[in-house]
């Protein structure tokens, strides 16, 4: 007689198994592939920002009569898609970093090609966090401004209703980015929609 086996369908005892709904991860996984683990996870994280962008920027491309409705049945948030899409068409293909996270290229999505490029050399060439990226960015701003003529435009200020602001920080956590830079891309994202038409 031969030795019995588990389940067909149980993963190897090293191997994660990925449902719809969740991991199974065998009791006694290595740190080294838990950790190996994360990386493709966070891999397939920042690639499916990438991923969706393209899918929504073809949507609108193709089916501009009845792109909404696929928007609706995949399920997501329109708005999250949006900034995935204003990112996404902000970098084309060939300039996006694969050493790079989909949030560095959203932190720096709203300048000049120029200053992305130089802020995305930065990023690799120091291993920036995109926590690094945004201080150096809003550092880099804030001497310009200084060193600019005293007579320019004083920053506009907004009066937003505390359930307002509330509503726009729920987003931008959901969308995984701070609310300043929430505000910048849903706002530019808005604008070049409107400009286009």
């Amino acid at each position: 007689m031969g030795q019995r086996r588990g389940p067909v369908d149980s993963p190897p005892r090293s191997q994660v198994l990925t449902t719809s709904v969740g991991l199974q991860i065998p009791a006694g996984m290595t740190f080294e592939n838990w950790e190996n683990t994360g990386r493709r996870l966070s891999g397939i994280i920042n690639s499916s920002s990438w991923w969706l962008g393209d899918w929504l920027i073809y949507g609108k491309d193709h089916y501009s009569d009845r792109y909404e409705r696929g928007i609706r049945a995949v399920g997501l948030r329109y708005q999250t898609l949006r900034n995935y899409a204003w990112v996404s068409r902000r970098f084309a293909i060939d300039r996006r970093r694969a050493s790079l996270s989909f949030q560095h290229h959203a932190e720096v999505a709203s300048l000049p090609v120029p200053e992305q490029e130089h802020w995305l050399d930065q990023c690799e060439a120091h291993e920036w966090s995109t926590k690094q990226l945004r201080k150096a960015v809003r550092l880099a701003h804030e001497n310009e401004i200084a060193g600019e003529d005293q007579d320019t435009e004083p920053t506009q200020r907004l009066a937003v209703p505390i359930g307002r602001m509330r509503r726009w920080h729920s987003a931008a956590s959901h969308a995984g980015i701070d609310l300043e830079e929430w505000v910048l891309v849903t706002l530019d994202s808005a604008a070049e929609e409107i400009l286009a038409r």
